[in-house]
């Protein structure tokens, strides 16, 4: 069955893009508890490119399907997960890369909406916050997906949060979103930098 294409985003309304983050339905992963079946052979390399026995999976709708019984485990490795098995798969850095942002609003009423490379909308706020990590080539944004997984913001994303930073003139540096400010310098004061 075909997945639908993905949508505009420059061209959604808030409220469209808040209904269809809603209308994303995921299958129930955290009540599956199968028996360990071993290794998929797959991994999700840093810049968010699926593998599978060291070949790139090409088919977008299997990436697709694949990142929808991903889960994290509490000792922080991930599986692929049914009802009937669970498999080990290796994550680089994160399992989803946030590759598109739009921007509405201002100030405190700013809401920031990210499309992941799998097509999943992302709206950051209170339960979905976005992270600034420094890394050693430069700042590493984070925004939290689900159920304790993240997307690295890609690095053209990460310069229109700058931007927007920039223009919105705050102290520290950071963005807005449904009334959350995200301070770009957290992790570096969080580590006792002034």
């Amino acid at each position: 069955m075909p997945m639908d294409p993905m949508p505009d985003l420059s061209a959604l309304s808030l409220a469209e893009i808040a209904r269809m983050a809603a209308d994303q339905k995921l299958p129930p992963i955290d009540r599956w508890n199968p028996t360990h079946c071993g290794d998929s052979q797959m991994r999700i390399a840093r810049d968010g490119t699926w593998y599978h026995q060291g070949t790139p999976i090409a088919r977008e709708a299997m990436v697709r399907l694949f990142s929808t019984i991903l889960r994290r485990e509490e000792d922080g490795s991930y599986v692929l997960v049914t009802p009937v098995e669970k498999l080990d798969i290796l994550v680089e850095d994160t399992p989803f890369v946030a590759v598109e942002m739009k921007a509405e609003g201002s100030g405190p009423a700013q809401t920031l909406t990210f499309r992941l490379n799998t097509g999943d909308l992302v709206i950051a706020g209170p339960e979905q916050p976005l992270r600034f990590n420094e890394g050693d080539d430069g700042p590493r944004p984070y925004l939290t997906v689900r159920g304790g997984m993240d997307a690295l913001v890609a690095r053209s994303v990460y310069y229109e949060l700058a931007n927007l930073a920039i223009e919105d003139g705050e102290t520290p540096p950071g963005v807005w979103s449904k009334g959350v400010f995200f301070a770009m310098e957290q992790t570096v004061a969080a580590r006792g930098h002034a």
